[in-house]
């Protein structure tokens, strides 16, 4: 068991967990981040490290991985500490109005100000209702996320899903794979309209297998995945083999946790004040994703803009005898803790 003592605690080392280490150290904030997934970067290097993200102010085009790459680039003059691989269990909030962080391996954190940017929370693929599915996870043919396509070269691929994610793999896999497969229960998909029209026109010049109206209900293999079964509407049930099978279903979002904290909720996310993002909890902010309020737009670049201002919030719990003033960094260049 280990003790850090720090200024800000931040819950979630995504994106914009991340900027708020950055925009506490620039008012000279030291900050401890803690996250349950064993590398930074949350989201963005837990599922999709190669996607290109289109919305960052300054970058045309950037992979996701490159995106966390280049933020602990810009933190690293504020020499944040980290707890990764571990979940956080417990809050306290402590007599003199300090908080007590508890982890899952028993990591004791304390700190002034706790900052929650856990993205949606704890997340966990949605599996189909298949049989045996468990038995080809953990590197035997099933896998829910795809975090490096060179893994899946020259292999046979089965894709399942109908939203942007499973439109956005077989668009990219299609480059990739020997034989690449998406099946799909319906005719027409959730995701974005250009990519559907994208993997439509893959699978009729041949560079893919587009099935629709069908699901895949069987998996097949001696140890290692093998093959697995297609069912058609209306039609009889085939096998298709394959290497690897990809169910895209999306992620199911718990706070786990948090839900005993004390804060005020609403449904899946916390409420809070958008004047400093701050929650029904003095002391206790949230950012990103995890947060609500009238309005809200679940993107990186706005969590960005509620860790500034939370930043400035948090200065005056930290340091309540001093003035803030705020300084430009085109002026003071970026301070060092």
């Amino acid at each position: 068991m280990s003790t850090v003592t720090t200024d800000i605690c931040i819950i979630g080392a995504g994106p914009v967990g991340l900027f708020a280490v950055f925009e506490a150290g620039l008012l000279k904030m030291k900050c401890h981040v803690i996250d349950a997934l064993p590398q930074v970067g949350g989201q963005l290097s837990e599922i999709y490290p190669k996607k290109p993200i289109y919305d960052i102010p300054g970058f045309p085009s950037i992979l996701a991985g490159d995106l966390i790459k280049n933020q602990m680039e810009q933190i690293a003059p504020f020499h944040p500490t980290f707890t990764l691989g571990e979940r956080v269990e417990e809050l306290e909030k402590l007599e003199d109005g300090s908080f007590k962080v508890v982890s899952s391996e028993g990591t004791e954190i304390f700190c002034k100000v706790v900052v929650i940017a856990g993205g949606l929370g704890s997340f966990e693929p949605r599996k189909p209702a298949i049989e045996n599915l468990a038995n080809y996870e953990g590197g035997k043919g099933v896998n829910y996320m795809i975090l490096d396509p060179e893994h899946f070269r020259d292999k046979r691929v089965v894709l399942a899903g109908g939203g942007d994610s499973a439109l956005d793999w077989a668009i990219f896999l299609a480059d990739v794979a020997k034989e690449l497969t998406l099946v799909h229960r319906g005719t027409t998909f959730r995701g974005a309209p250009e990519s559907a029209a994208k993997v439509t026109s893959l699978a009729e010049e041949g560079h893919m297998r587009l099935l629709l109206k069908s699901n895949v209900t069987e998996v097949h293999g001696n140890g290692q995945l093998e093959a697995v079964t297609v069912v058609p509407d209306g039609a009889d049930a085939y096998q298709i083999e394959t290497d690897y099978f990809i169910p895209l279903f999306g992620l199911v979002p718990k706070l786990g946790p948090l839900e005993n904290w004390g804060l005020e909720l609403d449904k899946s996310a916390i409420v809070v004040n958008t004047f400093d993002y701050s929650t029904n909890i003095p002391g206790v902010y949230a950012i990103g994703d995890i947060n609500t309020y009238p309005g809200k737009l679940k993107l990186i670049l706005c969590g960005y803009h509620e860790a500034a201002l939370m930043a400035q919030s948090a200065y005056n719990v930290i340091y309540p005898d001093k003035k803030f003033v705020l300084k430009y960094t085109t002026v003071n260049g970026v301070p060092t803790l």
